[in-house]
């Protein structure tokens, strides 16, 4: 596959490298070029026409569970997920057929069954999990459940340090888990070269997860000056997920009025960790919250302009849903980036997104592990995005 004419945002360079081809082959890019290419005889070309070719989109933080709603995260440009609490080993299993291309949608980075005081129904996903039907708090119930998660295919691990803030009735800065629980769950993951990321609003949560050596936190709302600090000192990752808290209290995710209330008040606070985190560098990654259901609205297209709104440069919040991204979940030697030697994750959008970011909503092609998974330039342009053998 070659695509021509392309001004192509590498997520690298800080702009767009111009009149540019990427070659795919298989799976892989093998060339990225601004010199003249000949395309040999047989090959298909798709024709950018000046139009912006970007790495796939990566949600750090998404609950997908159907095959539809997986359907929906590619078209929408997500190439990459890594899950954040679904039913039993469902992400684990939906990686697996991705994987084996039995359907399309994003590679999976799976977190299997939450590690959360009540696991409800997810005691039912394993045999080895029937012994936790009560609340899991044990040290040693904690390193069960971690083993069982990474014998089962989970690629990360997800915890809590806080309560949640999408259920009205709970109250998100109580905190769940201490240090000690939380650091037992971290260095029983790390035995099998795991990472941690943990939900937590409330700073005391945030602030003892970060101490036991979480690699990411989900959402941060309350957190204090002094637990950004020591965010920044130990280099750990936040993913504000500010597409959930504009969310509440309307259609799709969180429709319950008491959470619109919750949402008026937990925004401005969470919007104001954001901005404080950008500016002190800590490492941020675009991450949504949502599980691509059909009447959510959450997207990471979304998610990169609410960056944008909190002080992120558009170049730097297309980093947080790619390269950075990458480098979170450690594959930047596999994806989140245009480079030879890595998987063809590609999306094409109309308008150069580092001059408005929100161009980066009107995705025209998405291409994963070098197959076409959603495309309609052909109805723009008038022709089809395979025309024969053309010289550059």
């Amino acid at each position: 596959m070659y695509i021509v004419n392309a001004s192509v945002i590498d997520g690298v360079a800080d702009g767009p490298i111009r009149d540019a081809t990427v070659v795919v082959d298989g799976r892989i890019i093998t060339r990225v070029e601004t010199a003249p290419v000949t395309v040999p005889d047989g090959a298909r070309v798709i024709d950018a026409a000046g139009r912006y070719l970007l790495p796939g989109l990566m949600d750090a933080h998404s609950h997908l569970a159907s095959q539809a709603a997986y359907q929906r995260a590619l078209e929408s440009g997500v190439t990459t997920v890594r899950t954040a609490g679904v039913g039993g080993y469902s992400d684990v299993a939906m990686g697996e057929m991705v994987s084996a291309g039995i359907f399309a949608g994003p590679d999976v980075l799976p977190t299997g069954v939450y590690v959360t005081p009540d696991i409800g129904d997810a005691v039912f996903a394993d045999p080895r999990l029937h012994r936790l039907t009560g609340e899991v708090r044990s040290l040693v119930e904690l390193e069960h459940l971690v083993r069982v998660n990474i014998d089962r295919g989970a690629r990360w691990i997800k915890t809590r340090g806080t309560e949640r803030a999408g259920v009205p009735t709970t109250d998100p800065r109580e905190q769940v888990y201490n240090e000690e629980q939380l650091r037992t769950i971290v260095e029983t993951a790390a035995e099998r070269g795991v990472h941690v990321m943990a939900h937590a609003h409330g700073d005391s949560g945030i602030r003892a997860a970060v101490l036991a050596g979480v690699r990411s936190i989900e959402h941060g709302t309350y957190a204090s000056e002094e637990t950004l600090r020591l965010m920044k000192e130990r280099g750990t990752w936040l993913v504000p997920t500010l597409s959930s808290i504009s969310s509440f209290g309307q259609a799709g995710d969180y429709a319950d009025p008491r959470l619109y209330l919750r949402g008026l008040h937990m925004a401005p606070r969470r919007r104001g960790t954001v901005r404080r985190a950008i500016e002190m560098g800590i490492p941020v990654v675009a991450g949504v919250d949502t599980s691509y259901e059909e009447d959510s609205f959450a997207r990471v297209s979304r998610e990169i302009g609410f960056l944008v709104d909190e002080g992120m440069s558009p170049m730097n919040a297309i980093r947080a849903a790619t390269s950075n991204a990458a480098l979170m979940y450690g594959i930047e030697e596999r994806t989140g980036s245009i480079q030879p030697g890595l998987e063809a994750d590609l999306i094409l959008v109309d308008q150069d997104p580092t001059q408005d970011i929100r161009s980066i909503q009107d995705i025209l092609l998405v291409i994963s592990n070098g197959q076409i998974a959603f495309e309609r330039l052909g109805r723009i342009d008038g022709r089809p995005t395979t025309p024969g053998p053309v010289s550059r």
